[in-house]
């Protein structure tokens, strides 16, 4: 039987790579110790700060889990998460998301979506919808945005979501705000999206969703630069607006849109 002091260090180091477990990560790391190469002792000192990483992520994710399992000991049995996005963009849809997770969701470097690469974003969007109990998405676009003003629009949204989960929830975890009109209990989390598993999930799902509207958009009107700002206040897309005037999907009650001509005096 080959021995870790007997195998070349390009082999150890892949398998170290291939490792996704704390536990066989230190394992290497002991192996490792007993080998005197100066290689082989950086690369478990690696092993080591890697393992403690993946401690540390799992105990993150765990206090991500922690109100909904005190929910479920209360006797919640489906308990979504709430998130809207797109509030600030002068341009595009509000979107938000309801998301019932698994009693053990797999979603590595889970978290608030604002605080996630793009990638990453997508490719944990595609695990909550491949896990997801249940899944809805609800958008509200521009003529009930400029009737309704911003923030009712917002909870439009969050409420049209929690209505199209095929799974009715016996609690909703909402981000910020509560929900009117709704039926359920539930629970307003300030920064939720950062505190909460399922919020997380749908600000993620939202975010995602939203993005590739506003990318949509920017073939459909040219001009704006949606596909890079997403429809926010940027100077590249303010700079558009005094050039171009708003296209349909720009919100007219949006003090920046609405006072357009003083742009242009």
């Amino acid at each position: 039987m080959r021995t870790a002091r007997a195998e070349p260090l390009a082999g150890l180091r892949s398998r170290a790579l291939a490792l996704a477990s704390a536990g066989a990560l230190r394992r290497l790391a002991c192996r490792l110790e007993a080998d005197g190469r100066t290689g082989a002792r950086a690369l478990a000192a690696t092993c080591r700060r890697r393992a403690t990483e993946l401690e540390r992520e799992a105990r993150r994710f765990e206090r991500l889990l922690a109100l909904r399992r005190q929910l479920a000991t209360e006797g919640a049995r489906v308990v979504a998460g709430v998130d809207e996005v797109g509030m600030g963009p002068l341009a595009g849809p509000v979107v938000a998301a309801a998301v019932v997770l698994p009693e053990r969701p797999r979603l590595t470097g889970l978290d608030d979506s604002k605080r996630l690469a793009r990638a990453d974003r997508e490719r944990l969007a595609a695990a909550i919808h491949a896990q997801a109990v249940a899944l809805a998405i609800a958008e509200v676009w521009i003529e009930e945005i400029d009737a309704r003003n911003i923030y009712h629009a917002g909870l439009l949204a969050m409420r049209r979501a929690v209505d199209g989960l095929s799974s009715t929830p016996d609690h909703v975890l909402v981000d910020g705000r509560r929900i009117p009109g709704i039926p359920m209990a539930q629970t307003r989390i300030v920064g939720g999206d950062g505190r909460d598993a399922s919020i997380a999930a749908a600000s993620i799902v939202a975010k995602v969703h939203r993005d590739a509207i506003m990318e949509r958009l920017d073939a459909e009107y040219p001009g704006y630069g949606f596909r890079r700002h997403m429809g926010y206040a940027t100077r590249e897309h303010l700079r558009a607006l005094r050039q171009l005037g708003p296209s349909p999907i720009h919100r007219r009650s949006f003090t920046s849109v609405a006072q357009l001509p003083l742009f242009q005096a």
